[in-house]
């Protein structure tokens, strides 16, 4: 795709995500530039666009140049931001979750379309190769039961704000909404749902442990992530009267990125490693079936489609709306909430 001029991309915090997951990928497309970041931290301005710097958000919405708002600071400030960006004539992308309310949420929603902008959210991880996939065997194959665990091993409570008791913080909000909106998109809205959140870390402040079971009539999908698991188990399953599929490790991109690869860089997203993945059959055969890692520039070049020629959001702000309305749901203790938006269709079902 071919623009103008580059969309000048304004970063609002920068932190991990910002500086190391957002902002490498943005300034690898030839469609954005960063052009501010709100930050006390002097080094954003070191970057490749060289971006002038914020200190709030009144401030970098001052600028001219920032056509798209990119929210990245902690969960309980996202609607706040993105609502000022929103009601000051800017496009948005939020970070996952959306907001740790529904009332936030919908009230971003409705902001979105009051203002005439485009409002997405960052669940990037539908371009995942794992994730991918597993659609394309969900598509072809019936799947009794399907399992996606990201364990971690922290025994130490990290003195970061996700381990704090405030809006927003926990596990739960910090990898539950890839988890669920991967669910969503392969099986649909779910028949029912059952909980089991907790804290099992001395000195954590927030959840840092849960499981999910999402009824598909007959079949589950169970959805979890603890913090205290050193051998670590397959991060995605399917099972069926077909056999067995599973993944060992994450999409790569997250670690590449930390560890400083720059995804400008030509051949970057080719050179990624495969994703080690196994199929056991119906007959007892044990197979290596790696798969290709996902594609690092996938949302941001839908988002940038989106606002250049009216092409759709690589993520509809209902359905991470709805990604929420779980999670709330799951802390409260409730019964799986009503969706907002119309249900996403199992993957087989959408076929031809």
């Amino acid at each position: 795709m071919t623009t103008s001029s580059p969309i000048g991309v304004g970063l609002v915090g920068y932190g991990l995500a910002g500086a190391v997951l957002h902002a490498p990928i943005i300034e690898a497309l030839p469609d954005y530039r960063i052009a501010a970041v709100m930050t006390s931290r002097p080094e954003a301005a070191e970057r490749r666009d060289r971006p002038q710097l914020a200190s709030d958000i009144d401030a970098l919405l001052a600028i001219d140049a920032v056509e798209l708002i990119v929210v990245v600071t902690p969960n309980d400030l996202h609607a706040a931001h993105a609502e000022a960006a929103l009601r000051a004539g800017r496009h948005v992308v939020v970070d996952k979750p959306m907001a740790p309310s529904l009332a936030e949420c919908d009230r971003l929603i409705d902001v979105a379309a009051e203002t005439g902008r485009l409002l997405s959210v960052y669940h990037n991880r539908r371009w995942d190769g794992d994730y991918l996939a597993a659609r394309a065997i969900a598509e072809k194959e019936p799947v009794a039961l399907y399992e996606a665990r990201w364990d971690r091993f922290r025994p130490e409570a990290a003195a970061v704000w996700r381990n704090t008791p405030r809006p927003g913080a926990g596990l739960l909000w910090d990898l539950g909404p890839h988890l669920i909106d991967q669910a969503l998109g392969l099986f649909g809205w779910p028949d029912a749902m059952a909980a089991d959140v907790a804290t099992q870390r001395s000195g954590a402040g927030a959840d840092d442990y849960f499981e999910l079971t999402l009824h598909y009539g007959e079949a589950r999908a169970i959805l979890s992530a603890s913090t205290l698991v050193a051998a670590t188990r397959p991060h995605m399953a399917l099972h069926g009267t077909g056999g067995s599929w599973w993944t060992e490790g994450l999409d790569p991109l997250e670690a590449a990125l930390r560890a400083g690869e720059s995804p400008s860089r030509p051949g970057f997203a080719q050179g990624l490693p495969l994703i080690p993945a196994y199929r056991a059959t119906k007959d007892g055969e044990r197979l290596e079936a790696p798969v290709p890692a996902g594609d690092p520039y996938g949302f941001y070049r839908a988002m940038a489609a989106a606002i250049r020629s009216g092409g759709p959001l690589p993520v509809d702000p209902v359905e991470a709306r709805d990604v929420v309305a779980m999670i709330a749901a799951a802390h409260a203790g409730e019964a799986l909430p009503t969706p907002r938006g119309a249900q996403r269709l199992p993957v087989a079902a959408r076929q031809g």
